[in-house]
């Protein structure tokens, strides 16, 4: 599948940057391109970055790299959406839906008594369930999914196949989760967004699949939450180089994936 060079394309978007280091975090993405696509992917992250809900960036970097291995194809989680109606119904719900995937109890209350002290941060935290502590010690940008994409024509007969929307939001969510939980030093994600008009946020497990809960948070809550309980044991920078480096591409079915 990789006769032409690939390249990823990641843009951050961020506000105050100049009273506070890092400033406010409004938005961030990539996506993997051909060279001949690059422009084009250019202008959908800058257009996703100046129309987010959080805000108006006075920050924004746009950069890409050439991909100089070959890219890993794995197929989509499978996907169920469960509907609560209150945000406690459904943390009640994400917990045990984090204990059926082999986080113990302890673990999961621990990680919860923590989130607010990580909703400020860009990257997702990695929490390993046997000591319950907090393990990539990477201070306020955690652990960003990189080199991750699911090209446009694939996800839509995705989308049709399994009812779901032709969303965005859907498919760069699904990317990230499949690849994170295609690791097997992954035991589950816990994640919500931090935008402001979206409330509904998932668990992902290798076994149970994609989990989605209609209501995590309350509408206007900007704090949003990304926790991969990690089974620590195992070679931690083999684990986070894999997450920041490892080019994947989403592929449903047997289509071949072509630009």
């Amino acid at each position: 599948m990789q006769e032409e060079e690939y390249y990823s394309v990641r843009m951050r978007a961020a506000k105050n940057t100049v009273l506070k280091k890092g400033g406010k975090h409004i938005s961030g993405g990539e996506v993997l391109s051909t060279y001949s696509n690059i422009k084009q992917s250019v202008n959908a992250l800058l257009e996703k970055a100046l129309t987010h809900s959080r805000g108006k960036p006075d920050f924004m970097q746009i950069q890409f790299e050439s991909i100089n291995e070959s890219i890993k194809l794995v197929k989509p989680l499978r996907v169920e959406t469960n509907e609560v109606e209150t945000v406690e119904n459904g943390k009640t719900l994400a917990r045990a839906m984090l204990e059926k995937s082999g986080v113990p109890k302890r673990i999961i209350d621990k990680a919860y008594k923590q989130i607010p002290e990580y909703s400020s941060i860009r990257g997702a935290i990695l929490f390993d369930i046997h000591s319950g502590e907090r393990i990539d010690n990477n201070s306020e940008k955690g652990v960003r999914v990189s080199r991750i994409d699911w090209l446009n024509a694939n996800f839509e007969k995705w989308t049709d196949e399994n009812n779901q929307p032709k969303s965005s939001r859907v498919k760069e969510a699904l990317a990230i989760a499949t690849k994170v939980c295609d690791h097997p030093s992954t035991i589950a994600e816990l994640c919500w967004s931090d935008d402001p008009d979206y409330v509904t946020g998932y668990v992902a497990n290798k076994k149970l699949g994609y989990q989605r809960i209609t209501r995590l948070k309350e509408y206007g809550d900007e704090q949003g939450c990304r926790i991969f309980f990690v089974d620590g044991v195992r070679d931690l920078p083999t684990y986070i180089n894999f997450l920041e480096k490892k080019p994947i591409f989403i592929k449903w079915e047997e289509d071949d994936i072509d630009t």
